[in-house]
């Protein structure tokens, strides 16, 4: 495999277009957290003897807010705020020790912005959270942007969350791609009208990514950086 990590002499981006934007999903996509999001649900419903999420439920509804998760298991709004606060009394206990970067995660982002593209980051998750779980693997300063769960109205799969990213970025769809592991990433950024690419590392399978319609799926973060170089120059599915 060539080492796709190296400085690219093809960075340049062609003349009248700016560097292609770079967003990203966070859980499944640059971070490995799912053994938190399991155990925090599992947490959540330690003591209860109704219905509880299994663990395919939970898994397929990964990219979208813990309300929303979690509301269709809540007897009430105030069972629902007891759920919340469950969740993330593990979450906040336990984030450090089961939240880690993928393999190549900082390399690739360093990259991108080195080569001149604007990165961010388009969660479900609180900001706060966001926030803290980029910061604990490196990448907070590598980002220019940040749109967590707070900062928006509508969230995945509605295309809110990505055009308030092409906003503070100051940036056009048809200048922009988004990476993300799930249906509901891709949903969102079909939407949006940017170049979707689905994350094949993260909990979802490929039939089920490929159901949304992604331009691309990508096997291995180490392989964006010739992607997006690809795009910039307008090859195939810019």
């Amino acid at each position: 495999m060539p080492d796709s990590l190296s400085p690219s002499p093809a960075a340049e981006p062609p003349r009248g277009r700016p560097p292609i934007a770079v967003l990203f999903d966070l859980d499944g996509t640059l971070v490995d957290t799912i053994e938190l999001l399991l155990n925090s649900v599992r947490h959540a419903f330690r003591d209860r003897a109704g219905r509880v999420p299994t663990q395919a439920e939970w898994v397929a509804g990964i990219g979208t807010p813990l309300v929303t998760q979690l509301r269709p298991f809540a007897a009430d709004d105030a069972d629902l705020a007891l759920l919340v606060a469950g969740y993330r009394e593990y979450q906040h206990e336990h984030h450090d020790r089961l939240t880690r970067c993928y393999d190549c995660v900082v390399d690739v982002v360093a990259r991108l912005k080195g080569d001149g593209h604007p990165t961010g980051v388009v969660t479900s998750k609180s900001d706060a959270i966001a926030h803290r779980s980029l910061a604990h693997v490196g990448l907070l300063e590598l980002m220019d942007v940040v749109i967590g769960a707070d900062s928006t109205t509508r969230h995945k799969p509605d295309p809110e969350p990505v055009r308030v990213a092409l906003e503070r970025l100051d940036y056009s769809p048809a200048d922009a791609i988004f990476v993300g592991d799930s249906p509901h990433d891709i949903g969102a950024g079909n939407a949006a009208g940017v170049v979707t690419v689905a994350a094949l590392w993260g909990p979802f399978d490929r039939e089920t990514l490929e159901r949304a319609r992604p331009t691309h799926l990508l096997g291995d973060i180490a392989e964006l950086p010739a992607l997006v170089a690809e795009l910039q120059g307008g090859g195939p599915g810019a």
